[in-house]
């Protein structure tokens, strides 16, 4: 499997090649975001680390312009920076995981590798009652209303739409969306069903998204739940 990885400072970049490297990845380093978002619409890449502080474009753009190209490979962002507002913007953007400068490498591999494991995404979600998954404008339908969601979101409501009128526990949805590997805050899932009920259930009704006390969450198909 090709990982590109777009760094430009020289000793992370090293380190995170001879990581992946002996874990039996090929990969390519590119120290420039430009030349980085050259690469992907050149050549395709199983998965890719892209730093956030880069000469000519910065990860945010080339994160963005990658998804504007209908292009849906894993990205992993790698940052100098922290706090949740520059994961949020990250994630914002289209990235599927998130990490933060300075990091084990032991952390990298299993955050690889959790992405690697995810299904890579749909494009031909069938509808499920007057709602209609859009991946590549990472939007929905709900009856004729048009609604943006962001990567996550996307994610979340696609998995939640694959086991319509079923139960979904809160582990379940975590490790489908986040991926096994991942070390944060469980209590995510919930911030983004509050999310998505903002979205879909609040504004237009009736309410999709129901919350099954001490199991989980289930999407109705149908009517109100």
């Amino acid at each position: 499997m090709r990982i590109l990885v777009v760094e430009d400072e020289a000793s992370v970049a090293t380190g995170v090649q001879r990581c992946l490297t002996a874990d039996g990845f090929e990969v390519e380093v590119v120290p420039d975001g430009a030349v980085g978002l050259a690469r992907t619409r050149a050549e395709h890449f199983d998965l890719i680390v892209l730093d956030i502080m880069l000469p000519s474009l910065n990860g945010y753009r080339v994160c963005r312009s990658i998804r504007s190209d209908d292009d849906w490979t894993p990205i992993l962002m790698l940052t100098a920076k922290s706090g949740e507002y520059d994961e949020a913007e990250g994630l914002e953007t289209g990235a599927d995981d998130f990490l933060t400068k300075p990091f084990s490498m032991v952390v990298l591999s299993a955050r690889v590798r959790a992405l690697l494991r995810r299904p890579r995404r749909r494009l031909d979600w069938p509808a499920v009652g007057d709602l209609r998954l859009d991946p590549l404008r990472r939007r929905c339908m709900r009856g004729t209303e048009v609604i943006d969601l962001t990567a996550r979101e996307m994610e979340m409501l696609a998995y939640l739409l694959d086991h319509a009128d079923e139960t979904v526990g809160k582990t379940e949805l975590l490790e489908a969306v986040w991926g096994k590997g991942f070390a944060g805050d469980p209590n995510i899932v919930e911030v983004y069903i509050g999310h998505l009920r903002r979205k879909l259930d609040e504004p237009l009704g009736p309410r999709r998204i129901e919350t099954v006390r001490g199991e989980g969450y289930r999407l109705h198909a149908g009517g109100s739940g």
